[in-house]
């Protein structure tokens, strides 16, 4: 399962977590950071990647375009990266179920 991170999350995060969700990667190593929304969107629906971020826009986005690419929407506060982190790993069933469920499971 390969994650996406959104530039509203700290590249230093892909460190913490690449035991658990190999070859995932961080917007700013793949040209765009200064992409739009929209932009980031179509790239992980291109290359099968599961967005996660703190963002609004992409939940926005997914209501009118639908999915894939499915979206981890992260909605605690300030957080520094070992919390995103252990967030992440800690509900690793929980993502890897989310991205097997069918739009009529949910």
């Amino acid at each position: 399962m390969r994650l996406l991170l959104d530039e509203n999350i700290s590249f230093r995060v892909l460190k913490m977590i690449d035991l658990v969700f190999a070859e995932s990667i961080h917007v700013t190593y793949h040209g765009l950071s200064a992409k739009s929304d929209r932009d980031i969107y179509k790239y992980a629906l291109a290359n099968d990647l599961l967005i996660v971020t703190f963002d609004e826009d992409f939940y926005e986005l997914q209501l009118i375009n639908g999915y894939p690419p499915k979206i981890i929407w992260l909605r605690f506060g300030n957080s520094n990266n070992l919390k995103v982190a252990n967030k992440l790993v800690e509900n690793k069933e929980v993502i890897e179920a989310f991205l097997q469920m069918k739009k009529r499971d949910y």
